[in-house]
């Protein structure tokens, strides 16, 4: 029987792979611009820092996780987001006691037991961006547009930012109980799950993905009614940092997003046109995970951004073509006895920074002359015998044709003229 990969997995083969590099390079220059740092962490954590950080009473932990025990018994889990991750490694190193903001970004896999669909996987990736340290509104607005930079880098201008403010512990506690007495009567219209959540943890009904649970809450209480003056101050300048640097939003009182550890500021980003998943990532502010997590009470904000939607809306859109350039030289020995020299300068090349192949299969002129073509060689070197004799290489530009002699000394300058001009 054929072994094929887990359903929800994928390969991502070589002639993709281009695309993945372009979009990755994209995000990671334009974090850098915004004085962000890469940080690298494990692929699997303790269960228990999920369910301290992302919450017991969501849907990734309670359904989706992928978590096993080693052999001492411990229980460890598949990372299924970035920001628990990211959150342990700042209280673990101790990095809290020095200059603020700590501003990192992460890019990678991530795991989740989920039904596959367009645009969903089991194992999937994200790019993501944390912030610690500072409470500053302006600070929540300049994550957002980082967000938007990348999206507009890449092509996608076509976006609706979805935002809203989920407030304080404080408000939340007046927030629930509204909730609560909201939902009660309707208690037995609700999904399962729902039933359970609504007295634990009443904010997770609002994101449950069942319609019937939605249709029978229509009306209920928003918690925009329910903030303090704080937290109304806090949104008001977040959104006036957006409005000074033209950025338009909707106010989305349905958006709570979908872990227990947002405060304040909640933000998603879509793409109408490429289907039922347009959001292509989201994020916000979560004020209370460090300390949750076994810090002190230390502020955060930060966003994901799905690589697997990006490249669906991309191609969905056509705003920015995504072309593999695997363009080379290919070094092209006229008999077998040139074979040695064609590989001592296809490594001078390389050493040069050159991409360059030449024919391991023991292919005629004609047939290697058709494979040149068919890799996407830019220009051939010919190496014969009087070429080899007289020092110089036959170089043939394979865009005009044109051949010319080439003295070995200029080889490399000559090639890069040729390859900056396509």
């Amino acid at each position: 029987m054929q072994i094929k990969a887990p359903r929800g997995t994928y390969d991502i083969l070589p002639d993709d792979s281009g695309k993945w590099q372009f979009i990755e390079k994209i995000m990671k220059e334009t974090a850098e611009a915004y004085a962000f740092r890469e940080v690298r962490t494990p692929l699997f954590e303790h269960t228990e820092l999920f369910e301290r950080g992302v919450g017991e009473t969501t849907d990734i932990v309670s359904k989706e996780m992928y978590t096993f025990n080693d052999r001492a018994a411990r229980s460890l889990t598949l990372r299924p987001e970035g920001t628990a991750s990211c959150v342990r490694s700042l209280i673990e190193h101790r990095l809290y006691g020095g200059l603020m903001p700590i501003k990192w970004y992460y890019c990678g896999p991530m795991f989740r037991y989920d039904r596959p669909q367009a645009g969903r996987y089991r194992q999937f990736h994200q790019f993501g961006v944390e912030a610690f340290g500072s409470n500053n509104p302006y600070l929540d607005a300049e994550i957002i547009i980082l967000m938007l930079e990348i999206l507009s880098r890449l092509g996608l201008n076509e976006y609706e930012l979805h935002l809203n403010s989920v407030g304080c512990p404080e408000c939340r506690k007046e927030y629930r109980q509204k909730l609560i007495a909201f939902m009660e009567p309707f208690k037995k219209q609700l999904c399962k799950d729902c039933q359970l959540r609504y007295i634990l943890n009443p904010l997770r009904v609002l994101d449950c993905k069942n319609e019937l649970c939605h249709t029978a809450i229509a009306g209920y209480p928003v918690i925009s009614d329910s903030l303090c003056d704080n937290c109304r101050e806090h949104y008001a300048q977040v959104k006036a940092g957006l409005e000074a640097n033209s950025i338009s939003f909707i106010h989305d009182d349905k958006l709570v997003r979908g872990l227990d550890y947002y405060s304040n500021t909640a933000f998603e980003v879509h793409i109408p046109g490429i289907g039922a998943q347009s959001a292509v990532g989201g994020g916000g502010r979560y004020n209370g995970l460090v300390k949750e997590c076994g810090g002190p009470d230390f502020p955060g904000i930060g966003f994901a951004l799905g690589l697997e939607r990006l490249l669906l809306a991309m191609d969905a859109l056509n705003d920015k073509q995504l072309e593999n350039d695997y363009s080379c030289v290919f070094v092209l020995p006229m008999k077998k006895d040139f074979e040695a020299d064609a590989f001592k300068i296809l490594s001078h090349l390389r050493r040069a920074g050159i991409r360059a192949e030449k024919d391991y299969m023991g292919r005629s002129t004609k047939a290697q002359l058709k494979y040149a073509d068919k890799i996407g060689a830019r220009v051939v070197l010919f190496i014969g015998e009087e070429e080899i004799q007289q020092g110089f290489l036959t170089l043939r530009n394979m865009e005009s044709k044109e051949q010319l002699r080439v003295e070995n000394n200029e080889l490399v300058n000559t090639i890069n003229n040729i390859l900056h001009k396509f």
